[in-house]
Parts: structure tokens; sequence; C-alpha cells
């Protein structure tokens, strides 16, 4: 992937990039582990972003919060360069399980990756974004901050995932599931569940019927959609009807026609059920939409060499069996990485108390700096290859502004 006559050149930036993230682990580490220790839900992120931002300002880089009107995004910026490149920065985490999806580590790798590269930037003629991007388990900060111009000028975006042990480390071909988080609400009629029952319109039996008829939808669907659903609210003593139930759901599939055309059978099971009982239904959207995740091929190839040199496992991938992330909406329109970082032990699945608690480990601060060095030469690799640099700097995006003109 490199030009010809560059290699030695090459070889000393990337030890230069190496040593640089050498240099910041103690404190990348310190920070990653307060992050682990105080976790904070989507939109909740205080904490977070004012430590990840306090480091990097220190380091020099110009830093603004609130990006995108969002209270705990921020972006810090250094160099001037014709290519911008955006390392995405993650750090919320999930209700009663923490930092269960590794958050904590994929804020470290693009933090390190970051400082790294700050010596840098006007050698490598970029303009260099850590773009802190809330709310990823539950919110969609990426899909709004892109959609508000917070990734406006961005050629190509960058980040990593924890995963646990065993996947591959070469992210070319694998992806992830579009995501759409909706809620349904049935209305029904109180009444006393003894003396008059008859009088009454059940919206918690609603609640339940459409619970079964996705259950047995899910015989009828192809293999790697998933649907999930609770019930929030469905009564809450025996001797009334319930008038009010509450049933969030969401549909996963792995291209958004799959996805369009799932979401239109669950959302008739709850018709069905509405029907059934005599009920009202409505049904909103309670996140933005996280669409498939694309991984740029050249930008895998960069990944994949640095991983070679780490003797990590970068044989062809099968690609991911599930699981969603707002940085497919950033994918679909910047070329973009997001590559799984593999934890060596972690034999259990994220979103687990027992991943949690892997996320907070040696091994897995070992491969979340070994990460950060791949980010960064990947970042170089792109910037000195003429015809890449030319390929991102052309691709930067601008539909954030072009939203915002025809909505003004």
């Amino acid at each position: 992937m490199e030009p010809t006559g560059t290699k030695p050149a090459m070889e000393a930036l990337r030890r230069a990039l190496r040593d640089g993230v050498d240099a910041w682990r103690p404190q990348v580490q310190s920070l990653s582990q307060d992050l682990h220790a105080n976790p904070e839900l989507s939109f909740e992120e205080v904490r977070a972003a004012a430590s990840i931002t306090a480091v990097l300002a220190e380091a020099g880089f110009e830093v603004a919060t609130g990006t995108a009107g969002l209270p705990t995004a921020f972006t810090a910026t250094a160099g001037s360069g014709d290519l911008t490149v955006a390392l995405c920065v993650e750090y919320d985490a999930l209700p009663s399980v923490g930092h269960a999806c590794g958050h904590n580590l994929i804020a470290g790798a693009s933090v390190a990756a970051a400082l790294a590269l700050l010596p840098h930037v006007d050698e490598l003629g970029i303009t260099l974004k850590a773009i802190g991007t809330p709310a990823e388990e539950h919110g969609g900060g990426k899909a709004l901050m892109l959609e508000r111009g917070a990734f406006d000028g961005v050629g190509l975006a960058l980040m990593v995932h924890p995963v646990q042990d065993g996947v591959t480390y070469n992210p070319a071909g694998t992806t992830a599931q579009a995501v759409g988080r909706y809620e349904a609400v049935f209305t029904g009629k109180a009444a006393h569940a003894a003396a008059a029952p008859h009088l009454g319109v059940n919206a918690g039996d609603a609640a339940v019927l459409s619970q079964v008829a996705i259950g047995l939808l899910r015989q009828q669907v192809p293999g790697d959609h998933r649907i999930a659903c609770y019930v929030a609210e469905a009564g809450h003593v025996t001797n009334i009807i319930p008038d009010h139930a509450v049933v969030p759901f969401e549909c996963r599939a792995f291209t958004l026609p799959e996805y369009e055309a799932l979401l239109e059978r669950v959302k008739h099971c709850f018709e069905g059920a509405a029907l059934a009982t005599g009920t009202t239904l409505e049904i909103s959207a309670a996140e933005p939409l996280y669409e498939p995740l694309i991984q740029d091929d050249d930008l895998a190839a960069y990944w994949t060499e640095a991983m070679d040199a780490f003797g990590k496992d970068t044989s062809p991938s099968a690609g991911m069996g599930g699981g969603s992330t707002d940085m497919g909406n950033i994918s679909q329109v910047i070329p973009s990485l997001h590559p799984w970082l593999s934890i060596p032990g972690a034999n259990v699945p994220i979103h687990s108390h027992g991943f949690a608690a892997l996320a907070n480990t040696p091994e897995a601060y070992d491969v979340m700096f070994e990460a950060a060095v791949a980010l960064a030469w990947t970042v170089a690799g792109a910037a000195t290859h003429p015809q890449q640099r030319e390929r991102f700097a052309n691709a930067a995006y601008r539909g954030g502004a072009l939203i915002q003109e025809a909505t003004s």
C-alpha cells in the first residue's frame, strides 16, 4: 500500500508513532480505567467527556464542547491540512452492566492514537479531529452529529471495537446490522377486575398477544434477523383492568431492505394484538435508525498490515454474526474503519457482567494500545499514499451542511 521509495521514511514514522503511543500509555490507561470505574449512560457522560477533553487540551488540541448541540459531545482539532481525519471516541456505558461493551477501551485507543499523531499532523498534511460521540448504546449520537454537521469535511473516520477472544483482527468483509428501536403503546379502558371486567378493554392482554405473535414470527424470518422486545408497562395492580401498556421493541437485519421488510412484519404483530383486544395502538421511533456498517477496503488493508506486525490473527473473516453501531451511519457516507479488537481470554459475550470485568484487565489494555498504534499507522498510510490521499480528500462529507441549508 506504500508509494515506491518511501519505505524507510514510513518505517521511521511508524516507529515515532509507536513511541508516541508508549509515551502516553500511563495517562491514557489511567483515563480508561477511570471511565470503567465511573460508567455513565447515554447522553449523561459528563465526567467522561470532561476527563477526555482535559487530556486532549493539555496535549495541545483545540477543544470545543457541546458539538452538534449535544452537551456531552466534543471535537478536539489539530492541524490544518486538506485531508481531514476523524478518530471517533465512544464513552457511554450500559444500564446495570457498566462498560460491558468496552467503550472505555474504544475511548483509550482513539485518544492514544490522536495523541501519537498530534506531533505529525503538519508532516502528514492532515487536519486531525478526535470527535467525542456520546450515546452509541442508545440514542444514536453519531447519527445526530452527522446530520447536524459535526462530520462535515471529514474524509475518513476510524475507531475500534472490543469483542470476545477468537475473532480475527481482519475487518475486511465484516459488517454490523441495521437496527431500529421503537415503542408500541396500547390504549384500552380501565375497569374493576372483579366487579365489571367485561366493561374493560385490556391493554395488558394486547402486550401479551404481541409478544406471542412476535415469538411465533421468529421461526418465519431469516436466521440472521433479530427481534427483541419487553413489556415496560402493562398495569400496576391486580384489581384494575389495565388501560395502558408499553412495549419497546427493536428489529435488526444486515441490509436496509431486509430491515424494512422485517419491521413491517413486526408492526403487523402489534396491529393484530390491538385488533384482537379492541385496544388502539400507536408506534413511534425511540431512536435514530442505525445503518449497516461498511468497512473501507483500503483502510482495512492498512489496519491488517499493522495487526500482522503485532502477530495477530488476520485470517479472512466470515463476518460478524450480529450487533449494531451508529458508526454504520458514518460509514454510509464517509470511508470508515471499525475493526474488531479481540481481548485475550475473553470467553464471555459482550454486554455481560463478565465482559465488563474483562474490559478492565492488563490484557485488554495491552490490545487497546496495540490498536492505538494500528489506528495511527492506518492514518499515516492513508495520508502518505498519493492515490489514497486524493480519494479520501475527495470523499470529504458535507451532508450536514446541505441538510441545514435545506431546512433553514
